[in-house]
This record gives structure tokens, C-alpha cells and sequence, in this order.
């Protein structure tokens, strides 16, 4: 069993509890309450959990929305600290297992990158988790230059998690299954971190990190294409788009059990870049870990994957 760090680990903290009820609407009530359940503990069933998965770390972060759909600034900017400070006192119970990363009020573009600072100098998080656009601001806004200003001279990095997109997709109307994870989340995830990189905010911030969960959103399979029609369209980037993806995005394996898409985004991005994630607890810890102690790889390629890639770009 190959040692590993979990970077996709989902918890619910006080205050937050609200955002996350109406996403649940679809779901059973029985599979509701046992997510809440396990989204609540910071205990004995989440560490068992762990190690009958080889996880030595997880980093621990607020499952969607959060205070993304939250539209008072200041409601927002507060109730986020108040993540934040939940968040690090239950790791601090457990710091030899738990790391954080930093649940962000973007509404507030200054004090979100004060908020950022505090919880990797103060409260020592590894990064930050962003549940998608806020309210329809994506993070390639111009109005974010602070926060990505701030979290670049930090080398913090900025964990990419899906959402909602800001209406429904009217090529998914009347197939309810395919709205969220099974495909609509992808699509607005992806969009969202391509935005990113055709709106030139890596040639802003050159040294700007982002992190994609499900190996990177369908963005490995995509590169050359991305730059044959960027070239096409005469987009006015520094670099091909791909160069922006390979440098500047890592991706995690988390909800994509598949050694196919595995091995493409490995080639395509770099074994330096691919990381490990459970998705916990909205996928199976365990089938997790079993999926990347089996899957055909190199030993030393998945210890990479599995450990050492996300211990030096995290310092962990």
C-alpha cells in the first residue's frame, strides 16, 4: 500500500451548514444524513477511514457552496474566518494527519487576500479551496487582481472545485443526472479554469498555481486542440494555451478511478503534476486508495502521485 496524501477532503463547519442543505434537495435523505455524518467528524471514523486507505495526510477543505453563494460581502468575509478558524483547531487536534486549506470570500477581493495570508502564515494552510464562480464572478475577473497578486507572492495554491453552473444548460434540460457530477460539473469547471487561462490571467500572474480535482476536468485530453484553434482564432496569449495548463495547473485523481485518463493526463501534464484525492466523502475513501495501489504504474511514479508530488508543492 503506497503512502498518500488526500488533497480533495471534504468537512462541513458550523456556520456553513445552511449553504450546503439546499444542494442536497435531489439526493435521499438517508444518503443526505449519512454525509452530513461524515462530513461533521474529524474523528475516529474519518482516520480509520484513512488508514485502511494508505492516507497519511488529508487536506481538509469546506464542501460547496459555501460562502460562494453567499451575496453580503461582509456576511461572507466573516463567515469564512469563522471556517477558517473552526477548520484549523480540529487540525491542530490531529496536525500529524490533518492540513487545510483556506475557504475564501472572494466578494471582497482585498480582504480576501488578507484572509488567504492569515491562514497560511497564521493558521499554516496549504492553499485555498474555491467552490466555483461566486455568484457569477469567475476568478479570472479583473476586480481579483489582489487576491491573485497576493496568493502568487504567496505560492499558495488555489484549489479549483466544482459548481453550479450560474443558469442550467439547456442541452442537459429534462436529464437531471447529467446536471452535476456525472457531466454538468465538469463543464463548468473546465470553462471555468479555461477562462482563466484564455483571459491571459497567467501571463498577470506567471507564477499562479491552480489545482483541478477528476484529473483535471477533461482540460489533458484537450491541448493540442486548445492551441490549434487559440492559433486559428489569432488569441493574443505569451504562450500556447497548453504551456499555461502544463505550468501553471496540477490536477488530482480524485472521482476519476480510470487508469485510461490516469495515464493521459500523466503524459500530457507530467508526472510532477498529478496528484492524489478521495473526494471524500461524496466518493469512496477506500476504492480510492485501492484504485492507485493496483493501477499499472512504475513504483516510483506512484509514489509520486500518491505522495511526494503533493508534499513538495504543499511543503507538507
Amino acid at each position: 500500500m503506497v503512502k498518500k496524501i488526500a488533497l480533495e477532503e471534504h468537512v462541513l463547519t458550523p456556520g456553513l451548514i445552511d449553504y450546503w442543505r439546499p444542494t442536497m434537495t435531489t439526493v435521499p435523505p438517508a444518503l443526505t444524513a449519512d454525509l452530513f455524518k461524515r462530513l461533521t467528524d474529524f474523528g475516529d471514523v474519518r482516520l480509520e477511514t484513512m488508514d485502511k486507505s494508505g492516507i497519511a495526510r488529508a487536506v481538509l477543505s469546506v464542501a460547496g457552496p459555501g460562502v460562494q453563494a453567499e451575496r453580503d460581502a461582509a456576511v461572507a468575509t466573516k463567515k469564512a474566518k469563522e471556517a477558517n478558524d473552526h477548520l484549523a483547531v480540529e487540525i491542530q487536534k490531529r496536525p500529524d494527519r490533518y492540513a487545510g486549506f483556506a475557504h475564501i470570500a472572494v466578494q471582497d477581493p482585498k480582504a480576501a487576500a488578507d484572509e488567504l495570508e492569515r491562514c497560511v502564515r497564521d493558521l499554516k494552510f496549504c492553499g485555498a479551496m474555491i467552490n466555483g464562480h461566486t455568484n457569477g464572478l469567475y476568478l479570472d475577473h479583473p476586480s481579483l487582481a489582489p487576491f491573485w497578486e497576493r496568493a502568487e507572492a504567496l505560492g499558495a495554491l488555489i484549489y479549483l472545485h466544482p459548481a453550479d453552473p450560474v443558469a442550467p444548460l439547456s442541452v442537459l434540460d429534462g436529464y437531471p443526472a447529467l446536471a452535476r457530477p456525472m457531466w454538468g460539473w465538469g463543464v463548468e469547471t473546465g470553462s471555468h479554469a479555461l477562462r482563466m487561462v484564455v483571459g491571459g490571467l497567467f501571463d498577470r500572474f506567471p507564477k499562479a498555481r491552480l489545482a483541478l480535482g477528476h484529473l483535471g476536468e477533461t482540460l489533458p485530453f484537450l491541448l493540442w486542440r486548445f492551441d490549434s484553434r487559440a492559433k486559428f482564432q489569432g488569441l493574443s496569449l505569451r504562450k500556447p494555451p497548453s504551456q499555461y495548463i502544463k505550468e501553471n495547473i496540477w490536477v488530482t485523481i480524485s472521482g476519476m478511478l480510470s487508469a485510461e485518463p490516469l495515464k493521459c493526463s500523466l503524459d500530457a501534464l507530467g508526472r510532477d503534476r498529478v496528484m492524489f484525492g478521495a473526494d471524500y466523502p461524496f466518493e469512496a475513501m477506500e476504492e480510492a486508495g485501492h484504485f492507485l495501489d493496483t493501477v499499472s504504474l512504475e513504483e516510483s511514479l506512484r509514489a509520486d502521485v500518491g505522495y511526494n508530488n503533493a508534499a513538495r508543492l504543499l511543503g507538507l
